[in-house]
């Protein structure tokens, strides 16, 4: 029996385990962390190991994912790959990027990730939480576990749920989503798959997504606490506000909520999708309508349509032509379309994509070179290093005004001698960017390498005013609320939600 060493830490952290995925522990910990920052505490995130390509580049150009840098925004504080120095980056046919660290270290298949990075994975789990604790001694972590903690085949090589508990003797929190409904089986089963010394971490049970009177939950509550001898400390009612999806299967399941659009927005929906989160600006717009574009369709009914990232550019770019998208996205534009590409859809509207190294596949699977839609006349090459950093830089179209947002690219594009390159233009004062032009018919095909562009509330007004002007429909002349305000304004609403129905003092003493 291996025997994990114990960190003891000033204030005993917080751990969010789950009877399921999507149980909701990413909004539980979002939501203690604002709860612990409103209370005068110093609230950290955390997160052993993630997967997902829905990532964001810390201060020090470091990869993280997402669901995290949001969770150290609602903690108050500015976001670190130390708070998720695992991130597998899913790219296909069962392998993942390994990053360490908030650095890339290599390519794994699912089989050999627990033979070759089980022992180097905990050793930077461990490395992460010591350098926390040197600078934050009187922090409070709030841990989130990753799936069920008590998958038995894995449970051994598990990364991120309990061995991390054990070792830093963390006050659990097992959350349950009864929405899908079994939620005592899912609490029973989880409990007694449990050894003895990990089930006594489990300080209290929380049941989420409750629909309708949460008084008739109360014998369901005695029953559960008389069965576990474990209180409940919280029944969760269904809430509506919308965060970041983890999962870009998830993305099928969003719903627009505006009523009376005057603007309606196609986004293809990749299979290596990535950095979905560029959309959610958008999606908080009441003024717009969001759909996905799963497959070959007459795109004209959009507004403008958005070619997002991708974890695998020329994957997605057959894609798309094998698809039948690529001539409808031709067709579009040709047709007074406006066209906007992020990252890896910048790069597909381009006239080449050439992979020298084979960064974007296997050697057997995809060719070194191949042609991109062709709207743009920009050549990108795949090289050996990624590109991961944090941008502050200033645009020149479609107005003049300060940009942030982040970089994460292997591919390195510029200006395709051998086309066309007089009516092509840059967006930044940094050149290397991002480009746009006009079309013959009047619309635009832009693109850019910053992730997080929408969220540049004066540059998003002018783009969606360059739209509404295009469309014959009334500029908007009013002071858009900032993206960030609003954001805050979410995550204060699910703390104050959660803070009415959670009991957590008995956790935190």
């Amino acid at each position: 029996m291996e025997l994990i060493e114990k960190l003891q830490p000033n204030k005993k952290p917080l751990m969010v385990l789950g009877t399921s995925s999507g149980a909701g522990k990413s909004l539980t910990v979002t939501a203690i962390g604002r709860i612990l920052k409103n209370s005068g505490e110093k609230p950290i995130p955390f997160k052993g190991q993630n997967m997902s390509n829905n990532a964001w580049v810390d201060w020090n150009g470091g990869e993280m994912a997402f669901s995290q840098a949001l969770q150290a925004f609602a903690c108050g504080i500015i976001p670190s790959s130390e708070m998720n120095p695992i991130l597998l980056k899913p790219q296909g046919n069962s392998t993942s990027e390994v990053i360490h660290l908030g650095r890339s270290k290599g390519i794994t298949t699912a089989k050999d990730y627990y033979k070759d990075w089980f022992f180097p994975g905990w050793e930077v789990i461990k490395k992460s939480l010591n350098s926390i604790y040197e600078r934050y001694p009187n922090c409070r972590l709030i841990i989130e576990g990753a799936g069920s903690p008590v998958e038995m085949n894995l449970i051994h090589r598990d990364l991120t749920n309990l061995r991390v508990a054990k070792y830093l003797g963390a006050n659990c929190i097992l959350v349950t989503d009864i929405e899908r409904g079994g939620v005592f089986a899912q609490i029973i089963g989880t409990l007694e798959l449990m050894k003895p010394d990990e089930r006594k971490l489990i300080k209290g049970i929380l049941i989420n997504r409750f629909r309708g009177d949460l008084s008739l939950f109360e014998e369901g509550k005695k029953w559960i606490e008389n069965k576990t001898r474990i209180p409940v400390l919280g029944i969760i009612p269904w809430l509506n506000d919308k965060f970041p999806p983890e999962d870009s299967l998830d993305l099928l399941e969003k719903k627009s909520y505006a009523t009376n659009p005057e603007i309606k927005v196609g986004i293809i929906k990749l299979p290596s999708i990535s950095n979905f989160s560029d959309f959610d600006p958008l999606e908080n717009e009441e003024s717009i309508l969001i759909e996905w574009v799963i497959e070959s369709q007459d795109l004209n009914h959009y507004d403008f349509l958005i070619l997002p990232g991708s974890k695998q550019t020329i994957k997605d770019q057959l894609f798309l032509r094998e698809s039948g998208l690529t001539k409808e996205i031709k067709d579009y534009s040709n047709n007074n379309g406006n066209i906007f590409g992020i990252c890896g859809g910048l790069q597909m509207l381009g006239t080449i994509l050439e992979d020298p190294f084979f960064k974007e596949g296997s050697k057997t699977n995809f060719k070194q070179s191949i042609k991109g839609i062709g709207l743009l006349p920009l050549k990108t090459t795949f090289l050996k290093n990624k590109i991961t950093r944090q941008i502050n830089s200033e645009s020149i179209w479609p107005k003049s005004t300060k940009i942030n947002g982040f970089e994460i690219h292997n591919g390195v594009t510029e200006l395709d001698s051998c086309q066309d390159t007089l009516k092509i233009k840059p967006i930044f004062k940094d050149l290397d960017l991002g480009w746009y032009q006009e079309n013959s018919q009047g619309g635009t095909i832009a693109g850019t390498y910053i992730h997080g562009i929408f969220e540049n509330d004066e540059w998003r007004d002018q783009y969606l005013n360059l739209i509404r002007k295009r469309k014959n429909i009334p500029l908007s002349d009013k002071k858009t609320r900032s993206y960030k305000m609003k954001r805050e304004s979410i995550i204060e609403n699910l703390a104050n939600e959660f803070n009415k129905h959670l009991n957590l003092s008995s956790l935190l003493n």
